[in-house]
């Protein structure tokens, strides 16, 4: 296996303000857009020709990666002019490909943060002459993934979307989000108009008596969909509890980036990441959050799991939690924002306006 389709079109709506300005591949997770880690670990896979499918923002993309020779890889891209969902986004880049019929071709998802053993999913695929081959992870809550039972060989029983009650619940494996496809299937996927594959794709194979082989690999998994999974993943890497390739530095508890800075006496903990040119002052206090770059964090500041935009201003003795600031937003001095709060691109705060306690300490 040697190629690959990286479906990066979504809009990332849940991850606003996040992805107001920026694709969703595209925000730094741990120093870097996180589709760099995705590239690099197919690369580290043996894959060296990419075909990426993009819609939302597609033009931010190739400037930034170019043809993937920086990489060691071959990349191409092909637009949506209209989203297609995941099956429509895979039929429509399948001329781009070199495969043959019979050859195995690797899709994944690029809001998916995983440890999979890539390889050993393309072989699970090959051993058993399957026409697909699925990523299953397993999770203590099923009933916001699709679910898929297998037998006792790993052949995909049914596919079942998101279940509600007990009775429906009958597996805790999920599709994790990777396929193996043989060449052929792709070009039954009907072009040119909007497919699932969760809900078309997947199930016509299986109706006409296709064979779907799942592999459990229960690994590192993370769906980086949520602000707050975005800000997990991105610690996760910095501390190496995930992997990849493409971390711009050593794995441990913080990630300071070239020409940012750090006052002495601040202290960053938990996978916190300093971006370029961002400034972290004296007497601050961050952990597991994520400072993009040109970002300004003033004297004792606190912020705990939180995400703070490409320019943002945190203004003195603020305290933030579980928080997303948008890029270019200014949040005046000793307010205090938690519990999911998300403050929008260029928005101003004045000082003292927000509280969610009758202390900020």
């Amino acid at each position: 296996m040697t190629e690959a389709i990286l479906l990066v079109g979504g809009k990332g709506t849940r991850l606003r303000p996040l992805t107001v300005n920026t694709p969703k591949p595209m925000v730094r997770a741990a120093g870097v857009p996180f589709l760099t880690h995705q590239l690099a670990r197919a690369k580290a896979a043996g894959v060296e020709h990419i075909v990426l499918a993009t819609s939302y923002l597609a033009e931010v993309f190739e400037p930034y990666f170019g043809d993937g020779s920086a990489l060691g890889l071959h990349l191409e891209y092909v637009t949506e002019e209209e989203p297609l969902g995941t099956g429509g986004a895979i039929r429509n880049v399948a001329s781009r490909l070199h495969s043959g019929p019979d050859e195995p071709v690797l899709i994944f998802n690029g809001d998916i943060l995983t440890g999979l053993d890539i390889g050993a999913l393309v072989r699970t695929h090959e051993t058993t002459g399957a026409d697909v081959s699925l990523h299953l992870t397993r999770v203590t809550d099923p009933r916001a993934y699709g679910l898929v039972p297998t037998d006792d060989a790993g052949r995909v029983l049914a596919f079942l979307e998101k279940p509600q009650t007990p009775e429906e619940i009958v597996t805790d494996q999920i599709n994790a989000g990777a396929y193996v496809f043989r060449r052929s299937v792709i070009d039954t996927i009907p072009a040119g108009r909007p497919v699932s594959v969760e809900r078309e794709t997947f199930p016509g194979l299986l109706a006409s008596g296709a064979h779907l082989q799942g592999m459990v690999d229960s690994t590192y998994w993370l769906d980086l969909g949520t602000p707050a999974a975005f800000v997990r993943g991105s610690a996760d890497l910095v501390l190496g509890r995930a992997p990849s390739p493409a971390i711009p530095g050593r794995c441990g508890d913080r990630l300071v980036l070239p020409t940012a800075q750090v006052a002495p006496d601040a202290k960053l903990a938990g996978g916190t990441v300093v971006g370029e040119g961002a400034f972290v002052a004296e007497g601050a206090r961050v952990f597991g959050s994520t400072i993009l770059p040109g970002a300004v964090i003033e004297p004792g500041v606190v912020i705990t799991d939180s995400l703070i935009g490409t320019g943002a201003r945190v203004g003195t003795r603020s305290v933030l939690a579980d928080t997303v600031i948008g890029d270019g937003a200014v949040i005046g001095a000793d307010n205090e924002l938690r519990s999911g709060a998300r403050i929008w691109c260029d928005a101003h705060i004045p000082p003292a306006s927000l509280r969610f306690s009758s202390d900020a300490s």
